[in-house]
């Protein structure tokens, strides 16, 4: 059992790594680098950098996260649900315990399909890795918004009968031939007891199954019964959420959406969680 998961590997994430294993506690951090850092072309604002890249300031957090000892995961972690005295995190089809959590997903503003909450764990689901053999030999669609959707839809391929791929995030990929491209906008999923179809803009399509795939999953969904604010987590000054050993970090507690905010929050998340595990 690890004494600190870090879920999401962007500047609050590292910086919350690296104090917890300072404070020799045994640390995971899941996720891969921030593509909202590493695409800013000049960051001029974080102190001790008077201009620097997006992606050299990835590569200095990264060096600095290889000095200690943390183990990584690229594994996508799906939900986080809080046992009393620990957590047990989904991590693709893996389960991984952890004393304390620290939440540093970053924030997508990007709108669900309607219905997507209604649906999921019905017909609707954010892993391929986890829920594919279910639907072997069946026709899914997958809703793509970022590279990752991508292998995903070619993984379903090798079991599934037909895909439907709707890449919101654009890209040149070559698919197999059951894969049909469709370019349209997904508005909501439609059925009675389970997602039975995907209503577009301009067309439907029927399906046995239905996945999502994008950076974010939303923060309801990823751990139950978290008290949120819209978008963001609610934290108090010491990056607190309302389930005991929960802690967040980051721009999903809200703005301003700043890299100094971030590492310093994530330095007060790690902290604390360190303070909390000493009194256990």
């Amino acid at each position: 059992m690890f004494d600190i998961a870090v879920i999401g590997k962007g500047p609050a994430g590292i910086s919350a790594a690296i104090n917890g294993a300072q404070r020799n506690k045994k640390v995971i951090i899941f996720g891969g680098d921030s593509r909202k850092v590493a695409w800013s072309p000049s960051i001029s604002n974080y102190a001790g950098f008077i201009d620097i890249k997006g992606t050299e300031l990835i590569e200095a957090l990264n060096h600095h996260l290889s000095s200690v000892k943390v183990e990584l995961s690229d594994k996508r972690v799906i939900a986080v649900y809080s046992m009393g005295d620990y957590f047990s995190i989904q991590a693709e089809k893996e389960m991984i315990e952890a004393k304390t959590v620290i939440l540093s997903v970053g924030v997508d503003f990007k709108k669900s399909i309607e219905n997507e909450d209604k649906f999921l764990g019905n017909g609707v689901s954010y892993c391929a890795t986890c829920d594919a053999p279910l639907y072997k030999g069946k026709t899914v669609v997958v809703v793509g918004y970022n590279e990752e959707s991508y292998r995903e839809a070619d993984f379903l391929s090798e079991i599934c009968s037909k895909i439907f791929f709707v890449p919101v995030f654009k890209m040149k990929y070559k698919f197999k031939e059951n894969v049909t491209l469709l370019d349209d906008s997904p508005l909501r999923f439609e059925g009675e007891m389970k997602a039975e179809k995907l209503v577009f803009k301009n067309s439907e399509i029927k399906a046995d199954g239905f996945f999502v795939i994008k950076d974010s999953l939303p923060i309801s969904s990823l751990v139950p019964g978290l008290e949120t604010d819209g978008p963001h987590v609610k934290v108090d000054r010491m990056m607190k959420t309302n389930i005991e050993g929960l802690y967040a970090a980051g721009d999903i507690t809200g703005k301003p959406y700043q890299i100094g905010k971030a590492v310093g929050e994530g330095q007060v998340a790690a902290l604390e969680a360190v303070e909390f595990l000493s009194k256990k």
